[in-house]
């Protein structure tokens, strides 16, 4: 059996810490959230969380930046433009009916962020920079002759961000009340008529 490398052991602990802190997360919030806990939930010391992550807050950090690491599949193969901003709205709810506890510990903080003053900084950043992607596309649509020229890419983005949120927090609290993947089909159209020329 092949030994495995510092670089793979520490990948493995790091991955099972953030599963657990979203484990926990999700079954009962950000209060339940401790070093302790997160550990003995990994299989692991409180001391090797500490170690790896140095405080709750550099972990939950963590835990947000992870859970969207490749959220939509696909997005990142498609050129700037129209297209691209059509494949993440179709693809980001499109995955919402499948999401793992990172995502959902993702969609809890979010929501918990609102009240909590270590989150909000987190929050803000986060879809600061999901509205400046969305911009970016929506700009270069816009000089590719794909978007129309009356469009606001910045009021555009904000409503959009707010739509798949929201929609993916609707699933969270009441799957039977959305079904995502039509509902990312019905908003691919919807801004495909209303961003396109």
């Amino acid at each position: 059996m092949e030994r495995r490398t510092q670089q793979e052991r520490r990948e493995t602990t790091e991955r099972a810490l953030l599963t657990a802190t979203a484990d926990l997360v999700v079954e009962s919030g950000l209060r339940s959230v401790t070093l302790a806990e997160v550990g003995r939930r990994a299989g692991y010391s409180r001391g090797i969380v500490t170690h790896h992550y140095g405080s709750k807050q550099a972990l939950v950090e963590a835990l947000v930046k992870a859970s969207q690491a490749g959220f939509v599949p696909g997005v990142d193969e498609v050129e700037p433009g129209l297209e691209r901003v059509l494949v993440l709205v179709e693809g980001y709810l499109g995955a919402v009916g499948g999401i793992g506890s990172l995502s959902r510990a993702f969609l809890v903080l979010w929501a918990e962020s609102v009240a909590d003053p270590d989150l909000g900084p987190v929050f803000r950043e986060r879809d600061a920079l999901f509205r400046a992607d969305i911009v970016g596309d929506l700009e270069a649509g816009r000089d590719a002759g794909d978007v129309r020229g009356d469009v606001e890419p910045a009021v555009v983005a904000a409503i959009v961000v707010a739509e798949l949120r929201g929609l993916a927090l609707q699933y969270l609290v009441a799957p039977d009340s959305i079904d995502p993947v039509a509902a990312g089909r019905a908003l691919r159209a919807h801004w495909q008529a209303a961003l396109g020329v």
